[in-house]
């Protein structure tokens, strides 16, 4: 009975830790979607999956995340938690096409 208690108090967290995970693509050089909101005050789990055949970097000083996503593969960045705000990054090795911002409230 004691091991139930234990399961129903843990199961909002788990529910909660699932909201955490969010997916970026990177196609044709550019990050899909380009703007996305996550909740402030949380770590999220981000999926940044690039379908482009060429390398792609996720690049951000103000998150201070800097990640080689090789072509045709997948990587996990771990972010926050944020304070509400606008974070901006970029695709470094095309930056003029690959930018987006994560916006925490």
């Amino acid at each position: 009975m004691k091991h139930l208690l234990y399961i129903t108090l843990l199961l909002p967290f788990t529910a909660h830790a699932a909201d955490a995970d969010f997916k970026l693509v990177i196609n044709d050089h550019r990050f899909q979607p380009a703007e996305f909101t996550i909740p402030s005050g949380t770590k999220i789990k981000l999926t940044v999956e690039n379908q482009d055949a060429t390398p792609e970097e996720f690049d951000s000083h103000p998150l201070n995340r800097e990640k080689v996503i090789a072509g045709h593969s997948t990587a996990t960045i771990y972010i926050g938690p944020l304070a509400p705000g606008r974070y901006t990054f970029t695709g470094e090795f095309h930056d003029t096409t690959a930018q987006g911002t994560i916006v925490a409230q």
